[in-house]
This record gives C-alpha cells, structure tokens and sequence, in this order.
C-alpha cells in the first residue's frame, strides 16, 4: 500500500471476495431483463414519481443529454424514450436521493473511506457543500465558496512555475465549461491539460489527424441504415454503448452485415431484443453478427493485414474489388502499401491472429463485393503499444474500397463519455495550436503559454516527482482511472493541494494531496438557473453534433454552482480584476461564452440558435472528400508494423475490461449479466486450456503479476473463470486491475497505456 506520512490510506481498497454466483454467458442483449434492472436501478435511487419524471426529458431535444456515453440521439427519438440501460444507471447514480454531506465526512475518515469498495463509495450519495482536507487532518470539513477559491488562488500563486500546475479534465464537462477552463489555464500561463482522452482515445486522434486530417469520425447516425457492412472491432457495444445496437439492428433490416473482432464473444453482438419493438420483447429480436473473427489479443494489425493481402490477390483478378478511381484521386501511399503486405506471409499472419482462415475468408468475400463499408472501434484497439497503427490500418482497408465520403460508409471511433470529444473540440489539449492561440488572443486580449503542455502519463510522472505540486480536476476519478494505481496514487499524495469538482464521492477524493478540496457541483440534470431564468449548455456527440442539454430536477443541495461558476471563482480570486477577461461576468453568462465561443473555435458560427433543437454538425474534411491539409492534399496509406509481443511459456497477455455493471471508473453493481457473473469483480477469463495447463481450476484465487523494467506490480486475490477466450489471452476488470499497468509503457506517438496488453504471469497466494 501507498501511505501518506499522516495519513494511513487504502490506496486499492478491499480485496475480499463479495460472493460469485455463475450462471451460462446470455446469447442477447436488452429485452425485457434489461428493462426490469434499468428500473430497479432507477426506483432505487430516485423513487418511482422522479424516475418516471427524469426519464421522459434524457436525450430529449428541449432535456438534458444523458451522463453516461457519447452516442448520437436520433433526431427524432422515441416517445419511449431514447436511451439504455446503462444510462437509466448513469442518471440514477447522478440524481440519487442519498446525499454525503458535513454530517457524512464528520462520521467517516478518508481512512475509514479507503477501506471501502470503489462500489460502495459512489453508492455513498451526491456531494452537497465544499469541504476542505486538512494537512493534519483525516476527515473533510465544510468550507465556504470563497474561502474555497481564495485557498486554491493562494496554492497557485505560491508555485514557482505556472508549469507546477496540473489541470485534468473529464468528459463529462460541458462545452461552455471546458471552454471557460481551458482560457483560464492558459490565462494562468501554462498548457498543462491531461484529460480522460489520453487514457483512451488519444490514439485514435492521433491516427486520424495523420491519415484523413481530422481526430474525429467521419460517419453520422443515418449512415448505419445504409452500410452493406459494418465492422465493430475492439468493441462492447451491449455494455458500453447499448444504444449503438440499435444502429446496428437497422443496418440489418436495411439488409446489411455485421462483422465483430474481439477477443471475447459479446452478447451485445449475438443478437439485440429491442425493448421498444414487440419482437424484441415477445419474439427472438435480431441476430446482429454475422461473421465472428475472434482475433487473439492485440492482434488485429496481422488480421487485417492478412485481409488486405487477400484482398489484393482478388482484385488482381477481378475489377471493382478495390476502388481504384478514389485511390488514384484521394489517396497517397498505395504503391507503398501493396509492397509492405507482399513482405508477409498469410500462413504467419493467421497464426499470429488466430482466427481460422475459412471464417476470414468469409469475412473477405463479403467485404469484396461491397464498398458502403462502416468500421467501429473503441478502446480494444487504441489501448496498446501500436494503437495508433490499429487505427491506421482500419483506415488503409476504406481508403481501398472507397469507403469515405460517400452514404453508409465511413470512420466511427465510438468515444465514451458523454463529451469528450467536445472537451478537446473547445480547447482542452496539452498540445500547442498556433490557429487557437491567435484566436485566444485576438478575442481575449492576453498571450497563451505556447510550451506545450503535459498529458496525462507525463503528469502523473511530474506529480509524483515533485515537479507539479497542484492537482485540479474538473470532474473524474482519476487515481481510479489512471494507469498505474499505486504510482498514480503517491503522485496525488505529494501535491500541496488536490482540488475535485464532482458530483458524487469517489476513490481520488480519499487518494488526496496534502491539502485537499472537494467542489461539489451541479449534474447535468440539475436545473441550472440564475435570477429566476433557466440556463442550458451544449454538448458534442461522438459524431460531431452540437446540441444543447438543459437540466430539470431541483439541485442536490442549495449550495451547488455550475461548472463555469466554479471556474470563474477561481479565475476572479487568482486574477482579482487585473485581467482582461472579466471572468465573473463571462462565467454567469453562458450566452456570453458560446460568443466567445463562435470567435474562438472554427465551426461554431450561430451557435446560439443552431444549437438549440436537434443541433448542427461541426465541419467534417472527410465526409468533403477535402483532405488539402495533408501532405500532397490526399488522405495518406499507411505502412503499419505488426505488434511485438513475445511471451515466456509462463506468460500470458491480459487486457482489462469492464462489468456490464460500470461505465468508466463508476460501478453501478456487481453483476456483469451477460458474461454470466454475478455478484464479484474480482475474476479472471481464462480459456480452459490454459486453466489446464497451469494446473488450475474454476473458482481457483491467482495473483497476477506484470514486472516491466524490473519493477514488480500485484493484482491480489483473482477467481479463475474457465471462459471462450483465445488461449494464452486473459481478461480482468478495471479499475482493480489498473495497478498491473505500468505508467511509463504506452502507445507510441498517442501516449495512451497500455491497459489492453499487459504481459503477466500468475502466482496461487500463500493461505
């Protein structure tokens, strides 16, 4: 364990069992099952009349836009209701009756709390006033707003370098407040912005600003009613994104196929009961999958190599296999490519992937005779070493076929969190724009910092050596989060001041810096109003769309502020009034932020009225076919190596994952229903060869062990689950198992861990 010198902190908490119970991996998504969980979700949180109330205004076009995921609404969503099962959770968590207030913290010590369960701490309630961590304390006490700004100003004055300063942002933030914060940290004179991106979806930014000139998908929602083939790589949708199933079910009607490469067999892509339909409810719903290329961990670079290169042999053959009139007008690099894919060999390709060649060669027919192709990922594939060549070589199999910029087809990085992907569009990066920094300047009258900043690894690195000493996070959990858990923690623990803006409480409010504040705000479902006027914020979804999101239940607690409120009093105590930005007036005016907005950030002209309804699409170059700002204005093929994983016999490559009960870092429960878990975390997937081979059994309690760079990390206490998983390949929930991640291995060029790859060995603990 990770200890402050005063402070005896929990920093993994809890490592008992809570009770497995196993039953047979289920062979659909949704129905009626994940209707009646949804509502006892919700019933037990909110109660019945505001379950009913909160739920008929998510997704809604004049509601509020659900907590949980980033995927699209429809523009016109159903009078049922546009959302899932995993967002009734996320709303439920969010506008809970249970409430942590003074009372709460006078009773538990931070650690008291350590000890407890990331499940049961969210379970604790909302957050409902500031409160303050003393150096020579163990339990948080109420302090006021300005006391609460003044603290944090005084601590950021005191550093001798702006640079000493680390400011994270969630995905969860708003536009207007992701804005207001990025201005203030650069106001304040440094670049240091790690956000959740980092963590997960970095390398997909990466890879797509290099090849087609945009971090961002080029599909929107109507264009999976008109795919012939949609391929979901790297991807859970039934957990993580369930509303996406929706998508693919009417891709299906509409007569298209499903391709999914994974290394487990997901319900969520067997087949989907739409509980909005009567066949999803009285009959056997839609088969999604139709080809299951269940590729070996981290493998997906010799997969689709292998069905490039027999791609390649058939359109030598035959015409129209590959689209040869896009490639010569859009595209830079084939040549290059045809040449790299004759230097391997199919035969080693499919050993290294492990998928049968008969079933890829399905999957190459069908994507032979069609072009309307939509590829999907997630963190599947971005979470490795080469997660940036993951992506690129998604994208070499469009560019062949032709499949961008035209109906049904396209790129669709499926993002987690609500908006991040709006987070980075307003401004939150550690990288240095030139374009952002004139316009910041022009518009606000002060010069940004333009050193280029930390992003999340290397501010971990920085806080725990000493080189950052104030930590400020708007939103998240980020000690959970993080790669690294022990690591992470003592970097937290050696700041001067640890400051959370959260909703409700969680493990990075209890792994504190020597100083600590809590900022509790308002939820997205909150009714945010000043002087008797309701106020609304925007969101961007992972396709590209603005839209506006207005909360509507009474706040927690009369003593929550927005996002931005909290963000301008920090501002106006740092700055007092020697600033340019009058940052009180800019933060209570959300009109006044999205102007700021429209002058600052390409795309977002009129916003005030095109924001308002079902939205406006921000510009997109690939659905233009415009891809003028890369090198020879064509989108770029690329030559991608294959991933360099060699295992000792003992050795086996985990990747982490969640419970169909979490969403990120937060745990709504402990049953992962349709892998057939119930009731515990802390398992291992385990193909039963390998249970064999290791001279294990079902129900067997492992450690594993990951040893990069000489040093040793532990994940104690492990339940072996027998499990359709390729051979020497395991699977663990995350957050448990974020301390085998080591902090300083990650995705080349994109810096994301490498929390999908981790290379252990297993141990039976001494009883």
């Amino acid at each position: 364990m990770s200890n402050t010198k005063k402070r005896n902190i929990s920093v993994l908490g809890p490592e008992e069992f809570t009770g497995i119970k196993l039953q047979k991996p289920a062979e659909y998504a949704a129905g009626l099952p994940a209707v009646k969980v949804a509502l006892q979700h919700a019933f037990k949180e909110m109660g019945v009349t505001k379950s009913i109330k909160t739920l008929s205004q998510m997704n809604q076009k004049e509601g509020f836009d659900c907590p949980g995921c980033a995927w699209p609404d429809p523009d016109k969503p159903s009078k049922l209701g546009e959302y899932c099962e995993n967002g009734v959770k996320a709303i439920a968590e969010e506008a809970t009756n249970k409430r942590v207030d003074k009372n709460f913290f006078a009773k538990y010590s931070v650690e008291e709390l350590s000890h407890w369960s990331d499940y049961q701490i969210g379970k604790s309630g909302r957050l409902t006033e500031p409160m303050v961590l003393k150096p020579d304390s163990v339990h948080y006490e109420p302090i006021s707003w300005q006391d609460a700004f003044k603290l944090i100003a005084d601590k950021l004055k005191a550093l001798d370098s702006p640079d000493e300063g680390v400011f994270y942002t969630s995905g969860r933030s708003s536009n207007e407040a992701a804005f207001l914060y990025g201005l203030f940290i650069r106001a304040f004179g440094t670049n240091n912005m790690p956000d959740c991106s980092n963590m997960c979806h970095e390398s997909s930014g990466v890879a797509l600003n290099e090849t087609l000139g945009i971090g961002k998908g080029s599909v929107k929602l109507e264009d999976f009613d008109k795919a012939e083939v949609v391929m979901v790589i790297g991807q859970n949708p039934g957990t993580n994104h369930p509303r996406m199933l929706s998508a693919l079910q009417k891709c299906k009607e509409n007569g298209g196929k499903v391709i999914s490469v994974n290394p487990l067999e997901e319900a969520g892509l067997i087949r989907f009961k739409n509980p909005q339909e009567i066949k999803g409810v009285l009959a056997s719903g839609t088969a999604l999958t139709d080809i299951h290329l269940q590729v070996k961990i981290n493998q997906d670079v010799s997969l689709l190599k292998v069905i490039l290169k027999k791609l390649a042999s058939i359109d030598k053959e035959k015409e129209g296999v590959f689209d040869h009139e896009f490639i010569k007008t859009y595209t830079s690099g084939y040549e290059n490519l045809l040449k790299d894919l004759e230097t391997y060999s199919e035969s080693e390709l499919i050993e290294l992937c492990g998928v049968e060649e008969s079933v890829i060669d399905k999957a190459v027919q069908l994507l032979s005779q069609k072009s309307k192709i939509i590829i999907c990922w997630a963190m599947g594939l971005t979470q490795h070493k080469n997660g940036v060549d993951n992506i690129k070589e998604c994208v070499n199999l469009l560019l062949l076929k032709g499949s961008l910029g035209k109906p049904g087809s396209g790129t669709c990085p499926v993002r987690g969190h609500s908006n991040v992907q709006g987070d980075r569009t307003v401004g939150i990066m550690h990288h240095v724009s030139p374009v952002l920094n004139e316009a910041i300047k022009n518009t606000f009258g002060f010069v940004p910092p333009e050193k280029e900043g930390l992003d999340t690894v290397h501010a971990i690195q920085a806080m725990n050596q000493g080189r950052a000493k104030v930590f400020i996070a708007l939103g998240g959990n980020f000690v959970s989060a993080a790669s690294d858990t022990e690591y992470t923690a003592q970097a937290l623990q050696n700041c001067d001041l640890t400051v959370n803006i959260s909703t409700k409480l969680n493990r990075t409010h209890i792994v504190a810096g020597k100083t600590a504040l809590i900022l509790p705000t308002l939820g997205r479902s909150e009714l945010d109003q000043k002087n008797g006027k309701p106020r609304f914020f925007t969101v961007e979804n992972s396709m590209g769309k603005v839209h506006q999101s207005k909360g509507m239940l009474k706040p927690a607690s009369e003593n929550l502020i927005s996002e931005p409120e909290i963000i301008g009093g920090i501002a106006q105590a740092y700055f007092k009034n020697d600033h340019p930005v009058n940052w009180k007036e800019l933060s209570m005016d959300y009109e006044l932020i999205r102007e700021k907005i429209e002058l600052v950030i390409k795309g977002f002209n009129g916003i005030k009225d095109k924001s308002k309804g079902s939205g406006f699409y921000l510009p997109n170059n690939v659905r233009d076919l415009d891809f003028s700002k890369l090198p020879e204005g064509k989108a770029q093929f690329s030559c991608c190596d294959l991933p360099k994983h060699v295992l000792k016999k003992d050795e086996l490559l985990l990747m982490t994952i969640r419970s169909h009960d979490q969403f990120n870092t937060t745990i709504y429960g402990l049953d992962d229903r349709y892998r057939g878990i119930y009731n515990e975390r802390r398992i291992v997937l385990m193909n039963p060869n390998d249970v064999s081979r290791h001279k294990l059994k079902k129900f067997d309690i492992i450690n594993m062990i990951s040893n990069y760079d000489d040093k040793e990390r532990k994940a104690s206490n492990f339940l072996i689950i027998p499990y359709n998983i390729p051979e020497g390949n395991i699977a663990a929930y995350f957050p448990e198992t974020n301390v085998l991640v080591p902090y300083n291995h990650y995705a080349d060029k994109s810096n994301t861990p490498i929390s999908k790859s981790i290379v252990v060995t297993l141990e039976t603990p001494v009883q």
